[in-house]
């Protein structure tokens, strides 16, 4: 029997914005007239073989019922916990009945709103054949430093074989459950979805996706998403009028 091609995504949307100096969480903040998580979740929305979404909320949320996305047929909600990887497992939670196990679930941060289309058509165009599953990483260009306990410099990493992880993540429903649980059951603090799988000795493949696809975590973060977007749409408009 064929493995199944449809995938879920997860949105775990629980965080604050402390880092943000905002009082709004920074998946509420507006970016061209949308919400950075109505960003976030579009092009997963633009795709026929995506089967519906989960945005996992925190409990004492009041601006999500705000959003036009939140009558979007396809979009469902679940409640977060205090932690990434305990929102994902509610997330998990909440499609058992309707996500089969070998189902992909592509699992993608809230406040990134630069997610393109050509990169998550890579992702899954190319994951879609990969035993483990993989992710969204752009490789290391920065010269890194690692350095002693007086902040002096230690010595030079090589950034050769180093990359940024991205999301989305993507995994077959019932090994992202597996994985997320085992770490649970270890006490081991998991940053990704990717750790927690390579946690069973597994390898998950790293597919090459732009650095525009970033994480709003402080202010300037803001800022070049703005840019980012903006260029986005116009060369969306350029293409069009070509057509």
């Amino acid at each position: 029997m064929a493995l199944s091609s449809r995938f879920w995504v997860v949105i775990p949307a629980a965080g604050t914005a402390r880092r943000m100096q905002s009082s709004v969480p920074k998946q509420y903040l507006v970016l061209r007239g949308r919400s950075v998580i109505e960003w976030s979740v579009a092009p997963f929305l633009a795709r026929s073989d995506c089967a519906g979404v989960v945005v996992v909320l925190a409990a004492d949320d009041r601006r999500w019922s705000a959003l036009a996305l939140s009558n979007d047929l396809r979009v469902n909600t679940a409640l977060g916990g205090a932690e990434r990887s305990v929102s994902v497992r509610q997330g998990l939670a909440s499609l058992r009945g309707r996500a089969e196990p070998d189902d992909w679930i592509l699992v993608h941060d809230a406040a990134r709103p630069c997610l393109s289309h050509s990169d998550l058509d890579r992702l899954i165009d190319t994951v879609r054949g990969h035993a483990v599953g993989g992710l969204l990483a752009a490789p290391v260009i920065d010269t890194l430093k690692k350095s002693g306990s007086d902040g002096c410099v230690e010595s030079t990493v090589d950034r050769a074989e180093l990359w940024r992880a991205l999301t989305p993540q993507m995994f077959r429903c019932e090994l992202l459950e597996k994985a997320l649980a085992h770490a649970s059951n270890q006490s081991t603090m998991i940053t990704d979805e990717s750790q927690a799988v390579e946690l069973l000795g597994l390898r998950p493949l790293l597919v090459a996706g732009s650095a525009d696809n970033l994480k709003i975590t402080v202010p300037e973060d803001l800022r070049r998403a703005e840019h980012i977007l903006a260029l986005a749409v116009g060369n969306d408009v350029r293409r069009t009028e070509g057509s």
